[in-house]
């Protein structure tokens, strides 16, 4: 208002409105508009709430600061209507510190919530500006540095480009095959052959010192990748490796089974994905003393955990921890933003956000499975493989 907009504040709750603020903004030259709450439902302020709409709809911008932090659950029946106003009419917004409506620590959106175009966010990110769903609504987010001293460890963490670079194993002049690492795959039948095709293309690409392939798709791999060390036998029998991957386009018979089976019981490193999935005993995964990495997407987490793909998509934060913490694995969420999750509590959450939705597409996740699974026969811990992964897929 000091240099010459004009604003108006509309005020959903009066009475908690900071009065230094109002008074300043009143002297300003601003405009305050009591809207109080309650009467969004009430007839004989019906018009009242249509002029205050329709005036929302001709701002040329729209400043969200309904509830802070402390919010929780989907905005109330006036402060909806004037976000679904915003939002239908296409007016830009900018959301104080998070977007109404969410839930800052855990990324859920429990009803209806204003979608902002920028986020201007204060000390740290929160969870809820990084995780789906609420990571929809943020739009751009921008962090203002405010001199907090926030106390450790983070709940969630997104590593940047530099945190991931310096993850990378890089070979050492007197490096062979066998030191940058071999991995197992065991991947594909006569269904899915494509499956193992991508799966050994991503571990190759990631800079597997040599890949062991075991399956029923020996042939396809060997024809397009000839340095791969191709078997058809049980994966026990194809050869000394580092780390294995079981599970891409494996199909659901017996003999799949007794392939997961079989990697599972090996003391290295293993990554479980798609049709492996569906063989895992909660039990006997726990036992295990080398690291497992499951890399579920929504749908086959919801198996996993006996809830329906809803819940999952609405709570992944809450939903990859518990998979964590019940198969005593790290597990890889996959979807618009990846998370990785630690056995260990104490860990923060990896949260990646490089992804695009061109990813979405059939055999995306059999190339992480074989990038992921590279890195962690590189020596990358299941959670840095992971979350390298991830970021390089």
């Amino acid at each position: 208002a000091r240099r010459g907009a004009g604003v108006a504040a509309l005020l959903l709750a009066p009475g908690k409105a900071h009065r230094g603020g109002l008074t300043a903004l009143a002297a300003a030259g601003g405009e305050i508009i009591e809207t109080a709450e309650e009467t969004a439902t009430d007839p004989a302020y019906a018009a009242h709430w249509h002029h205050v709409e329709r005036m929302l709809t001709r701002a040329d911008l729209v400043v969200d600061g309904i509830t802070g932090l402390g919010g929780r659950g989907g905005l109330r029946t006036g402060a909806a209507r004037l976000a679904h106003a915003a939002e239908a009419d296409k007016v830009p917004v900018v959301a104080v510190d998070l977007p109404s409506g969410i839930d800052a620590d855990t990324g859920e959106v429990h009803g209806p919530a204003v979608t902002a175009d920028l986020t201007v966010t204060f000390g740290t990110h929160k969870p809820g500006l990084l995780v789906d769903p609420a990571r929809e609504h943020a739009g751009t987010v921008r962090l203002i540095d405010i001199g907090l001293d926030l106390p450790g460890p983070a709940a969630a963490e997104a590593l940047q480009h530099a945190d991931v670079a310096a993850l990378l194993p890089r070979p050492a002049p007197e490096s062979d095959k066998y030191r940058r690492g071999v991995v197992g795959i065991c991947a594909g039948s006569a269904r899915y052959p494509g499956a193992a095709v991508l799966c050994v293309h991503g571990a190759l690409r990631t800079g597997a010192g040599a890949v062991r392939y075991a399956g029923p798709g020996d042939q396809a791999v060997v024809a397009r990748f000839p340095e791969t060390l191709v078997s058809s036998g049980l994966p026990s029998e194809a050869g000394r490796v580092q780390a294995w991957v079981v599970g891409p386009g494996l199909g659901e018979d017996e003999e799949a089974g007794r392939r997961v089976a079989d990697v599972l019981a090996q003391d290295v490193p293993v990554l479980v994905d798609a049709d492996g999935l569906r063989f895992l005993d909660r039990d006997r995964l726990r036992a295990r003393t080398a690291p497992t990495l499951l890399t579920p997407h929504a749908g086959e987490a919801a198996r996993l955990l006996g809830v329906e793909r809803e819940h999952v998509e609405a709570a992944r934060l809450t939903s990859v921890r518990r998979l964590a913490s019940e198969y005593g694995a790290t597990v890889l969420l996959k979807g618009s933003t990846t998370l990785v999750a630690a056995p260990d509590e104490s860990m923060p959450v990896r949260v990646n956000a490089t992804g695009t939705p061109w990813l979405a597409t059939a055999g995306s996740g059999d190339v992480l499975s074989g990038v992921a699974g590279s890195l962690l026969a590189a020596g990358l811990s299941a959670r840095d493989a992971a979350s390298a992964g991830a970021y390089l897929h």
